[in-house]
């Protein structure tokens, strides 16, 4: 087995914190898709049904509007798959390389903002590949799904840990308050990501992406500085 582990491990506070960040700038950035181009980058359930839609209404022919869409929803797949390879282990564990991912993902966006211009298509791509990504960094932790990149299976934890708490079964109330929080975050990232593309001119992927970078370069540090113990 792994002969260190770190002697302080992930409290709820510090991955609600960071899960809130992170959803925070994941929901500033589709959003900022969203009104650029169109499509979504963080969540794909409607745009897989907008595939099928464009193709029809195409009368079955490939418009591009649904490449775009196919594109962005095989980024994300592959974003996830990298998170896969590079972390391999959906429970969260402070010693796996989530600074060095975060990393990534912000050069991806930063590398989004100077393609968006001249390749529509492939900036899609790679700001679905960074959300794919990300949303598969850790999806679990101590009984708790985390979802960083779309709400709708926050909002279903959410309303199934409510409803099994006022039946009484024993439900810590940070597991309730987790996804509650993380949707507020995501949907206070929307907020922000739209006001700062429509009213301040504001290039959002290039801010977020550049935020990631920092976090991460600041959590490698964090993690280094941190007492290890042998196992």
């Amino acid at each position: 087995m792994n002969p260190e582990t770190h002697a302080i491990q992930a409290r709820p506070g510090w991955v609600l914190l960071g899960g809130c960040m992170l959803a925070f700038l994941a929901s500033a950035v589709n959003a900022d898709f969203m009104i650029r181009i169109g499509v979504s980058v963080s969540h794909l359930t409607g745009d897989l049904s907008r595939i099928t839609m464009e193709t029809v209404k195409a009368g079955g022919h490939w418009s591009a509007e649904a490449a775009v869409l196919c594109f962005s929803l095989i980024g994300f797949v592959g974003g996830a798959a990298t998170s896969g390879f590079f972390i391999h282990h959906p429970t969260l564990e402070l010693g796996r390389p989530y600074g060095r991912s975060v990393i990534a993902i912000g050069l991806l966006l930063i590398l989004c903002h100077f393609l968006a211009e001249s390749s529509p298509l492939a900036t899609c791509f790679i700001a679905a590949w960074a959300c794919g990504m990300q949303n598969a960094l850790a999806t679990r932790y101590h009984g708790v799904i985390l979802r960083t990149t779309h709400i709708t299976g926050l909002l279903t934890d959410l309303g199934q840990l409510l409803g099994m708490r006022l039946r009484g079964h024993p439900i810590e109330l940070w597991k309730i308050t987790t996804p509650l929080l993380l949707s507020i975050a995501f949907a206070s990232g929307a907020a922000t990501g739209a006001i700062l593309n429509l009213k301040a001119n504001v290039p959002v992927t290039l801010v977020c992406g550049s935020a990631y970078v920092i976090g991460g370069i600041v959590w490698s540090i964090v993690k280094r500085l941190l007492p290890k113990t042998k196992a």
